[in-house]
């Protein structure tokens, strides 16, 4: 088990990212991964394969839809007991 926080940026008019970054967060529900999206980013867990290939199908869907150029940013967490969104921020909810 390991968790990806990630941030889509579509080089696209302002006017337009929410758009562009919507679709994106809507890869991330339907894949069915436990997920908090943040003010900067969004934070998916579960095995690692998982959570690339769903960065990988949001970064498409922003670079498909309308963009034609996007930036993602990754950061992963892993270890091999395992670790998830809730144990790592329990402390401050």
């Amino acid at each position: 088990m390991a968790i990806a926080e990630f941030a889509v940026i579509p080089l696209i008019e302002e006017s337009q990212v929410n758009k562009v970054v919507e679709k994106a967060i809507e890869v991330v529900q339907k894949s069915g991964l436990e997920f908090e999206v943040g003010a900067n980013g969004t934070t998916i867990e579960g095995d690692l394969d998982e959570l690339l290939d769903v960065i990988k199908e949001a970064h498409l869907i922003a670079r498909d839809f309308g963009s034609g150029r996007v930036f993602t940013v990754i950061k992963i967490d892993g270890r091999k007991a395992g670790v998830t969104i809730s144990e790592k921020i329990k402390k401050f909810r």
